[in-house]
C-alpha cells in the first residue's frame, strides 16, 4: 500500500481501569491491522466533566489535545464497557466535550466498534447506544462484523493478551473492514 493510502486510527477505551479488557482489545486491535494503518490510543482519563460554561472560556487543554487528535484522525475506533446497559459515563463525557462547536471533529468520520465484557452479551447494548450516539455526531459506522467480547475473563491471558482465535478473527476482519470503508470515503471526497 503507498504512504497515502495510510489510514490513521484513534482509538478509545471507555474504561479507565489499567488492566482493562476493552484497553487490552484495543491493543489487540493494533496487533490485528492489516497493511497502511496506524493506531494510537486516546488519553480520557484528565477530562473535567462537560460544562458549557466552561467550554465557553476556551477549552481545557487536554480537550484541546483530545479534539485535534480526532481532527487529525482518518477514523475512529471505539472500545467500550457496559455499565447498566449502556456506556461508561467517561466515554459519554469525552464524546459530549469533543461533539461541540466550533469545528466539531467527529464529522464525517468513519467508525468501528468493539467492546468487552465479562457476561453473554459482551457490551451489545453498550454498542447500540453508542451507534446512536455516533449517528447523532456525524460519523459514519463500519457495521459488520460486530465484535462483542463475550466471557472476557476467558479470552484474555494474565498479561492482557487477546487469545481467543475467533475473536482475534474477527476483530482483524473488523480492522480490515475499517481501513477499507475509509479508504472508499476518502476516494468519494476526490
Amino acid at each position: 500500500m503507498s504512504e497515502t493510502a495510510t489510514v490513521k486510527v484513534l482509538g478509545i477505551s471507555g474504561s479507565l481501569r489499567k488492566s482493562s479488557h476493552n484497553s487490552a482489545a484495543l491493543h489487540a486491535a493494533g496487533e490485528l491491522m492489516p497493511e497502511g494503518m496506524t493506531l494510537a490510543s486516546a488519553e480520557i482519563s484528565d477530562f473535567p466533566l462537560y460544562h458549557d460554561d466552561i467550554r465557553l472560556k476556551g477549552y481545557p487543554p487536554p480537550l484541546q489535545r483530545f479534539r485535534a487528535e480526532i481532527a487529525a484522525a482518518d477514523a475512529i475506533l471505539f472500545a467500550t464497557p457496559e455499565f447498566n446497559w449502556s456506556i461508561p459515563g467517561v466515554l459519554k463525557n469525552a464524546i459530549d466535550w469533543a461533539s461541540r462547536p466550533p469545528d466539531q471533529p467527529f464529522s464525517g468520520k468513519p467508525y468501528a466498534i468493539i467492546g468487552a465484557a465479562t457476561g453473554i452479551l459482551g457490551t451489545a447494548r453498550a454498542q447500540f447506544h453508542l451507534r446512536q450516539i455516533c449517528t447523532s455526531v456525524d460519523m459514519i459506522p463500519v457495521v459488520k462484523p460486530e465484535v462483542f467480547i463475550t466471557f472476557a475473563a476467558a479470552k484474555f491471558d494474565a498479561e492482557g493478551r487477546l487469545v481467543d482465535q475467533a475473536t482475534r478473527d474477527l476483530l482483524a476482519q473488523l480492522m480490515t473492514n475499517l481501513r477499507d470503508w475509509t479508504l472508499r470515503l476518502r476516494r468519494s471526497k476526490t
